[in-house]
């Protein structure tokens, strides 16, 4: 089979051999992957000289599932997540905590992002930002227009900023949502938006060294409020800032409890709901429950569709017009 790598720092595609299945896992067809490009671009930059698969979000079809999976039969559209089982290639063989039912109402094109939506689904929980309060969202990209959908969906009071007003306008036709075109402006709809008690929690899915940034989030936030770190962003801020505050500083990892570990992932070793409501499985089921009940739409962040052997040039877009490009698939359908 093919898959995507990052081969000397350059996306490249390699020949894989075809996963052979195992009890506790799902063999999936991909029919799509979905692009994180601040992960992606991340992980090309850091590893230059060592070849790695790319990619941890995808939707396809179970050809072949475990004797001990439960849930899950072959022939279903299921959507997974998290990487090295996910990724950018023909086949995925998925362990059964890290793959969901996808109903046929949902297109596998949206369900292809469920990876990033657990991740923004983690983020508000990691935030636990209660109805009819409110949060500030710091960065558009795909991941942060996820979370400020899923926010307004919960009923939570949204303020969104990015400077690239091509993102701004994404979330333009949402009703409710308070789009700022400038971090000079978000203080004012903050204010605005609580009666002047000032946000609830700041949720930065920007990236790099954003001191002065981190220093300006504790003027927006009320008093005991909360800045949470989705993105790969330096925690650097000036102390009397939060001391003010009394100002909690989160951070939010991957797409819930369960990720990373091996017991779970690997495994299939499930928490009990009653110690552990909300683990990776379960959010990503979340996050398709949302898209089969619509509750949000996530078509139209979908702006780059390629085939496999054109995956390279949507990184290309991404690194040098990160403006032309919000959302991006591969797509296998005319992979064998």
């Amino acid at each position: 089979m093919k898959a995507i790598v990052n081969h000397r720092g350059n996306v490249k595609v390699a020949d894989e051999p075809l996963p052979v299945l195992q009890s506790r896992f799902v063999l999936v067809k991909s029919v799509y992957s979905a692009i994180s490009p601040g992960t992606e671009l991340t992980a090309i930059r850091r590893m230059p000289e060592q070849q790695a698969s790319l990619g941890y979000s995808a939707a396809g079809i179970a050809v072949k599932v475990g004797a001990e999976v439960e849930g899950i039969r072959e022939g279903q559209q299921v959507a997974c997540y998290g990487g090295p089982y996910v990724k950018h290639a023909e086949y995925l063989l998925v362990p059964k905590h890290l793959v969901v039912p996808v109903p046929d109402t949902v297109s596998l094109l949206d369900a292809s992002t469920a990876g990033l939506g657990a991740i923004a689904i983690h983020a508000l929980r990691q935030a636990d930002l209660r109805f009819g309060e409110s949060v500030v969202i710091i960065g558009l990209g795909i991941l942060g227009q996820i979370i400020a959908r899923i926010a307004h969906a919960a009923c939570l009071k949204v303020i969104a900023c990015d400077l690239l007003p091509e993102r701004r306008e994404a979330l333009a036709g949402i009703e409710g949502i308070r789009v700022c075109s400038s971090v000079d402006d978000i203080a004012k709809e903050a204010a605005a938006a609580t009666s002047g008690l000032g946000a609830d929690c700041v949720i930065h899915c920007a990236a790099g060294r954003q001191m002065q940034l981190m220093d300006e989030s504790f003027g927006w936030i009320r008093d005991r409020g909360k800045i949470l770190i989705v993105g790969d962003m330096h925690m650097e801020f000036t102390r009397s800032k939060m001391f003010h505050k009394e100002a909690q500083v989160l951070i939010s990892r991957a797409g819930g409890p369960g990720r990373y570990d091996p017991l779970y992932e690997r495994d299939g070793y499930d928490y009990p709901p009653g110690y552990v409501r909300w683990t990776e499985e379960r959010n990503l089921a979340e996050y398709i429950r949302l898209l089969t009940e619509r509750r949000i739409d996530v078509s139209r962040l979908i702006t780059d569709q390629v085939a496999i052997g054109d995956a390279w040039k949507v990184y290309e877009k991404y690194k040098n017009n990160p403006a032309d490009v919000l959302g991006a698939v591969i797509s296998y359908s005319s992979g064998s």
